[in-house]
Formats: structure tokens, C-alpha cells, sequence
């Protein structure tokens, strides 16, 4: 579906350099702090703006020979993008008729009476959770075969983000070959939907990992300095220095479990794992 390699940019303050890939079928997180490239990575992804160097291939093309049948296979939601808020959803339908061939007028008009979204009422008028739901229901309403989503429950209420990730997993429920790339920095949401995460830091991925693997082997070791001294730290990825001695992050965790009883020895969390590789 979309494959990104050594994807470069440089800004004045901010330099990203990238790789990563989507496959049919696949979800896939990006994961970073505020500033990390998550949205840079994107635009450059979709043509918005211009890489440097590497190679971007959008449904097996390059990215300059994607035409526009292949971009109707797109479903898209960025953080500072969309229709103006002056219109209504009953302006935006008929836009969204001629934009997309294959546009799911019936559905879109359910969805959004199910979701309590005014037709008549100013898009600017909306609240955070209704903007949400309207950008992410445009995303899915036209058979889209890749959905590229920025940040698409950042500032809801659990019940908004609920909603939102249920009509997600239903879009991916109707064909097993759809994917998706999503960036969020609220870990329960990758947790639930995306099968691997990417972890960008400063504009470079710092770590790839099948979201099961970080969950069911991954883990952190607590340890007194006489401990992290005596410790095998082959299969250490992360270390941090604490009031009680060390605290480590491992994907071997049956390892130091084996062999190292007198050591704790915890399972560990996607928030706890960024805390561990990003925290400074």
C-alpha cells in the first residue's frame, strides 16, 4: 500500500529522516510526542510537500506516477486540514458527489444522523467531538482502500474516541485488504486498533515493533545499582537512572524472569515504553 524509505526533509530547526511500510490489510501506528515528524511524515507521504531524498511508492507506483483514479483510493484526515468551516454538511455533500467516483452518499447521510452531526448548522459552530467524527467519516465514505489518519481522536472524551474507533474498525471490518496508518499520541487507541507501531522521535523512527510482541514480550526491569551492575544487559534497549537504582526496558522479558529471580521483573505498556525511549 505504501512504503516510505530513508525519506528525508530538513528544516531550519527540524530534520526527518524515514522509513516505514503499509501493507494491504495492515494497521499501522506512528507514535511520538508532539513535534516528533508524525505530521511531517505524512504530507511528505501524500505529496503535500516535497522530500529531499528516498523513495515513496503509493500502490506499488512511485509517488510522481500516482494519478488521480489511484488517489480516489484515499481516505485522508490531517490535523489542520478540511473544508471551511463556514459550510455545512449539507453544503460538503454534493462536493464530496463530484469528488469521489465511488462516493457512499446513503451512508455518509446515516452516519452522520447517527452521530447527531447538523446538517444545517456551520461546520465552525461543530464541537472538537462533532469536527472529529465529520473528518473521519469523510475519510471512509468512498470506498477507500488506504485511510491515512492524523492524530483522528486527539482532544475527545473516551465515549468520542470509542465511537470513532468502532466506526474505524468497521470500515476494516467490510474488506480484510484495507488498511490503515494512524498517528496518535494516546496509547490505548494504538493498543486496540493498530496491529505494529512505529516509534518517531525527532524525526527519526527509533523503534518498529507487532504491537503483540511489545505487549506480550516486552518488559521493564527494576533493579538496585549492585543489580544493574551484575546484570546481563545484552537484550537492554533502554536504561534509566532512578531513586531506587535502575529502571530498564527489555524485549526479552522471560529471559531476565529465567535467570534472574532476585530481579522485578514487570510487564510493560506502550505509555511506559515511550516513557523509556523518548523520555529525557
Amino acid at each position: 500500500m505504501l512504503t516510505l524509505k530513508n525519506v528525508q526533509k530538513t528544516y531550519p530547526d527540524f530534520s526527518l529522516n524515514c522509513s516505514l511500510q503499509i501493507g494491504a490489510g495492515q494497521i499501522v501506528g506512528l507514535v511520538g510526542r508532539n513535534g516528533a515528524g508524525k505530521s511531517t511524515t505524512f504530507k511528505i507521504a501524500l505529496g503535500l510537500i516535497s522530500s529531499e531524498q528516498g523513495e515513496i511508492t503509493l500502490f506499488d507506483k512511485p509517488l510522481e506516477k500516482v494519478t488521480e483514479d489511484d488517489r480516489q483510493k484515499l481516505g485522508v484526515s490531517l490535523a489542520e486540514a478540511g473544508f471551511s468551516e463556514y459550510l455545512t454538511i449539507q453544503d460538503i455533500v454534493p462536493m464530496l458527489d463530484t469528488f469521489y467516483q465511488s462516493f457512499e452518499k446513503d451512508f455518509f447521510q446515516a452516519k452522520c444522523a447517527e452521530f447527531q452531526l447538523p446538517t444545517n448548522k456551520a461546520i465552525k459552530d461543530f464541537s472538537t467531538g462533532m469536527k472529529a467524527r465529520l473528518k473521519v467519516l469523510i475519510a471512509i465514505s468512498h470506498q477507500a482502500s488506504l485511510l491515512i489518519l492524523d492524530e483522528p481522536t486527539a482532544g475527545l472524551d473516551v465515549i468520542a474516541r470509542e465511537e470513532i474507533l468502532s466506526l474505524l474498525q468497521e470500515y476494516l471490518d467490510q474488506d480484510e485488504s484495507r488498511s490503515i496508518l494512524i498517528s496518535s499520541h494516546i496509547s490505548k487507541d494504538l493498543e486496540q486498533l493498530c496491529d505494529s507501531l512505529y516509534f518517531i522521535d525527532q524525526g527519526q523512527i527509533i523503534l518498529q515493533e507487532d504491537t503483540d510482541v511489545l505487549l506480550g514480550e516486552y518488559g521493564i526491569l527494576k533493579m538496585t545499582e549492585e543489580q544493574y551492575y551484575e546484570v546481563d544487559k545484552e537484550h537492554m534497549i533502554a536504561t534509566k537512572k532512578t531513586s531506587f537504582g535502575y529502571q530498564c526496558l527489555t524485549k526479552q522479558r522471560q529471559f531476565y524472569l529465567e535467570n534472574y529471580p532476585e530481579i522485578v521483573v514487570e510487564k510493560t505498556s506502550i505509555d511506559e515504553i515511550i516513557l523509556m525511549i523518548m523520555g529525557r
